[in-house]
């Protein structure tokens, strides 16, 4: 769904939430990754790329997924910028698909915005990652849930690789809230999530996980948040340590970040918006 009326607005909530942070917070000093990324112009456009993952299964590609109004498919976009591949997603529905993700083989396609918040459940699509021979999925299991105190606008999930449990992070509440969708999920009746905490800012848009659970990127319009997990800690404790603040240039309406496969850096990746050139831009790890 067309969000431009919300961008300014949610550039400033993050930035508000992260100077009354109660945990210390600073610019990234650690000096992991280059400011400066490696720049691929999309061709073609991906008019509102609202979610990425590295692909495991077809090495130097990323998948990208539309936003809502669009049909039920996927983009296989190289590590160039070019666009390669569309694959669709038989039988599933669009109807507003705001993030993805992958944990070893499996992707996960988020059906979870509600700009309006109306909705009484929301969908994760769980598929096998397919290759890019194939030109249709059509096996998945839906994953239906709703949360305990009514509708939720979010555009941001994470999957747990040990435990398989989903944190999805809404991004309309102020600050951003945290709910937890436990494993072994219902793939026949509707899902409760529990309430696991709030973070310190709010209009989260997108977060990636490390293939090994233990680097985090949540993103807003404005910054990319990075923490990381201390052994033995759950993704909800995970997201009240202390966080930095990676580079990132920032993009004409940035929805998406994943981690690459092979841990050697993240990418991001912005909706098309108003502007007549699209990027998708790679942080090295040093």
């Amino acid at each position: 769904m067309k969000k431009y009326q919300y961008v300014i607005s949610f550039l400033f909530f993050p930035l508000f939430f992260a100077c009354n942070k109660t945990t210390t917070s600073s610019v990234d000093d650690t000096n992991s990754f280059d400011s400066i990324p490696v720049v691929e112009p999309v061709k073609p456009f991906i008019d509102e790329a609202s979610g990425i993952a590295d692909s495991k299964a077809n090495p130097g590609n990323l998948w990208a997924e539309e936003d809502g109004g669009f049909p039920p498919r996927l983009y296989l976009l190289k590590h160039d910028g070019n666009v390669s591949k569309t694959i669709y997603i038989k039988g599933a529905i669009n109807r507003d698909w705001e993030e993805m993700g992958r944990t070893g083989d499996t992707l996960y396609v988020a059906d979870i915005g509600d700009n309006k918040e109306r909705y009484t459940d929301y969908s994760f699509y769980q598929f096998a990652e397919p290759l890019a021979s194939v030109d249709t999925v059509t096996t998945f299991n839906e994953i239906k849930f709703k949360y305990p105190d009514g509708p939720h606008d979010a555009e941001a999930f994470l999957v747990d690789p040990p435990t398989k449990n989903i944190y999805i992070i809404t991004k309309r509440d102020t600050p951003s809230r945290i709910y937890k969708l436990s494993f072994p999920y219902s793939y026949t009746s509707i899902n409760e999530t529990v309430f696991a905490g709030t973070l310190s800012y709010a209009g989260v848009t997108g977060a990636c996980i490390s293939a090994d659970g233990t680097e985090i990127i949540v993103k807003t319009y404005p910054a990319l948040y990075y923490y990381i997990r201390q052994q033995g800690q759950s993704i909800e404790e995970v997201l009240q340590n202390n966080y930095t603040l990676l580079p990132y240039i920032l993009e004409p309406q940035g929805e998406a970040v994943t981690f690459a496969t092979d841990n050697s850096g993240y990418f991001t990746l912005s909706e098309k918006n108003l502007f007549s050139s699209l990027n998708l831009y790679f942080y090295r790890r040093k």
